[in-house]
């Protein structure tokens, strides 16, 4: 199979199923930004991180797959699809829990930033922010894409603990912003 197929020149794409849409189709954009996402999360794995971390990560990166299959399906009646299923949103929460417990608390918003790998999971948690956003604009389609959105809504959250525990790891400054109000 080759890797162009010449069909996309015109600027359509197809959807899971078939259909034809235009490159520019909210379900392309959603799933595109959650390709967007698999990739960053890939850099995020190739730094100087843990085993456990990059294990954890490529779980997250597999389980964004199905997320992208979900959002590139319009119906699903003749197409079998992976699920997201509620144990990967409480994976996502219990290492949440489990870095929180090891951060100091937070007490105003933290500017991104003080080491690479942490800026890269600001960046990784600003695009998953996206994809959200972007997921959440189509139209189901008769689809439960209900797990697909907490599932990014949570992997954010995931992203900005890991981002902290990263800080602290790496004895990164992590600055937080005090907002200037003029009075």
């Amino acid at each position: 199979m080759k890797v162009y197929t010449r069909t996309g020149d015109k600027g359509k794409t197809s959807l899971i199923g078939g259909k034809r849409v235009p490159k520019y189709h909210a379900r392309i954009e959603a799933y595109g930004t959650v390709d967007e996402l698999i990739a960053f999360i890939g850099l995020l794995r190739d730094q100087e991180v843990s085993k456990e971390l990059k294990d954890y990560l490529i779980g997250i990166q597999d389980r964004l797959m199905t997320c992208a299959a979900l959002l590139a399906v319009e119906n699903d009646k003749d197409v079998t699809l992976p699920e997201i299923v509620s144990e990967d949103i409480s994976s996502l929460e219990n290492e949440i829990d489990r870095m929180h417990d090891e951060l100091p608390a937070l007490e105003s918003f933290v500017l991104p930033g003080g080491h690479p790998v942490v800026s890269y999971c600001h960046i990784a948690r600003n695009v998953c922010r996206r994809a959200e956003r972007y997921a959440l604009k189509i139209d189901p389609g008769g689809l439960d894409l209900a797990p697909v959105f907490k599932y990014l809504n949570r992997l954010s959250d995931y992203l900005f603990v890991l981002s902290r525990k990263l800080s602290k790891d790496l004895k990164a400054l992590e600055i937080r912003w005090n907002p200037r109000i003029q009075k």
